[in-house]
């Protein structure tokens, strides 16, 4: 009996530090009356008219996803950054990556004139131009392999071996890159060092 009138008070005593303490810090805005919270309940519920304009708006929240993730490439905000281009490691492997000078960001156009010079009719033309093709590629590989070795020692020695998988592979792809057409854009000139 004395238990349940001390309980019933410590609650009420509860009650009125609650009701004391929420009107001391207020919540800035005076509560929706029942009319307007099921209006916006009924709202938040209510699906799209219809599959297409649904679609519709889905395809314009994609683009505005793109396009944003593409100006945060461009101007280098990296918290727009797609997920396989943000951390401090692949930072490091970009900036690595333009501070170099290298061939193979120049394979592509090398293949493609290549390819255009052998559709000569001139044999002799055609076995010089396999010859350079061949030189070509086995320089790119060697290029390649160095660069994945300076990599992969680089990011050892900053990030030890937990940096995580995939950045060896993602510096390679970069190298193969024309510099101009990067994304994200390069931050480091050619002889600079990377970031700190």
């Amino acid at each position: 009996m004395f238990r349940r009138q001390s309980s019933q008070a410590a609650a009420a005593a509860d009650a009125a530090a609650a009701a004391a303490e929420a009107k001391a810090s207020g919540k800035g805005r005076p509560t929706p009356t029942r009319k307007e919270a099921e209006a916006a309940r009924k709202q938040r519920v209510k699906p799209s008219l219809t599959r297409k304009e649904a679609r519709k708006r889905q395809k314009e929240a994609a683009r505005s996803e793109r396009d944003s993730t593409y100006r945060a490439m461009q101007t280098g905000d990296e918290s727009h950054f797609p997920e396989r281009d943000r951390g401090p490691v692949r930072r490091y492997v970009r900036d690595f990556v333009d501070g170099r000078r290298l061939m193979t960001e120049f394979f592509l156009p090398i293949m493609i004139g290549i390819l255009a010079l052998s559709l000569l009719p001139i044999p002799a033309l055609v076995q010089t131009i396999t010859l350079v093709w061949l030189a070509a590629i086995a320089l790119v590989f060697a290029e390649l392999g160095w660069l994945g070795f300076r990599l992969k020692r680089g990011i050892r020695e900053r990030y030890g071996d937990d940096a995580g998988k995939g950045h060896l592979f993602y510096g390679i792809v970069r190298a193969t890159q024309l510099r101009r057409l990067r994304l994200p854009k390069p931050v480091v000139k050619p002889g600079q060092p990377p970031r700190p």
